[in-house]
């Protein structure tokens, strides 16, 4: 969720990420990909290291602060964010909840926490979360991709898509042409051809992250790992991604996560 809110509500709890995650660093023993092989991380093995060890000085360092300020919002926020970014999900939903309970007016636009349930394997939660934001943003059609990706595999798709958030406001692109796609309006070809060439390149690469991210969700909620991979290692590689702010930023980590995820389902 990275609408316009955003940027005031990253204000407030003072959010200020950086780095670019990766969840595993490489092994002796993984096995040798060709460099087509959608398997093989669009990071190289020196990158992933650095950042990794990143995540670790930064968590030394809030948990730190936390032990002298238990009850900082910020510092348990970006606690939460790290322990996302390392895919340990459970702890980062604790801090997330542990935020709504320091501030309760906050947990309805708490769209992190809804990813995080996600993968955290609540997705009854997630979905609730995101039906609850709705009521706070009803623009920002992200709620509604993620209230299906939450419900698909539990409901199914069709249901999934009956369920899917009525928006009638306009929201920035590509959300609305993504937004056709789980309304079955569309083919993913016709979503990757919406991107306007002659478009300046760094709103294309913008776009072009956001849509290889959410066909990425949309093929694995449709049970079709390979062509997910493909895409979320499109979504990974998107240095638009990778050096936005903290909104699109956040959102590049969970591509890279679900990536790795199935990547590593998929190593022989």
């Amino acid at each position: 969720m990275i609408g316009r809110w955003l940027l005031a509500l990253s204000f407030l709890i003072g959010l200020s990420m950086s780095g670019d995650p990766v969840k595993h660093t490489a092994c002796a023993d993984e096995p040798k990909l060709a460099d087509n092989d959608p398997r093989r991380h669009p990071l190289s093995d020196d990158d992933r290291t650095k950042l990794r060890k990143q995540w670790d000085d930064e968590l030394a360092d809030v948990s730190e602060k936390l032990a002298a300020k238990p009850d900082s919002l910020s510092l348990i926020s970006k606690r939460g964010d790290l322990h996302f970014f390392r895919g340990e999900f459970t702890k980062s939903v604790r801090d997330y909840e542990r935020m709504s309970e320091l501030d309760p007016p906050l947990d309805a636009s708490h769209w992190r926490l809804g990813i995080a349930y996600f993968y955290a394997d609540a997705p009854e939660k997630s979905a609730k979360q995101f039906e609850k934001f709705f009521t706070t943003d009803d623009v920002d059609r992200e709620a509604g991709l993620w209230k299906y990706i939450a419900q698909a595999p539990t409901l199914g798709t069709e249901k999934a898509r009956a369920g899917l958030l009525k928006y009638k406001k306009d929201d920035r692109e590509p959300l609305p042409t993504i937004y056709r796609l789980f309304e079955a309006e569309i083919t993913p070809e016709e979503l990757l051809k919406s991107v306007d060439a002659k478009l300046p390149d760094n709103t294309r690469e913008q776009r072009l992250f956001y849509i290889e991210l959410y066909l990425g969700l949309w093929h694995d909620a449709h049970k079709r790992p390979t062509d997910a991979l493909t895409h979320f290692r499109a979504a990974t590689a998107n240095r638009w991604g990778r050096s936005a702010s903290y909104g699109p930023n956040y959102m590049w980590h969970v591509a890279r996560l679900h990536y790795e995820r199935l990547a590593e389902k998929q190593k022989p």
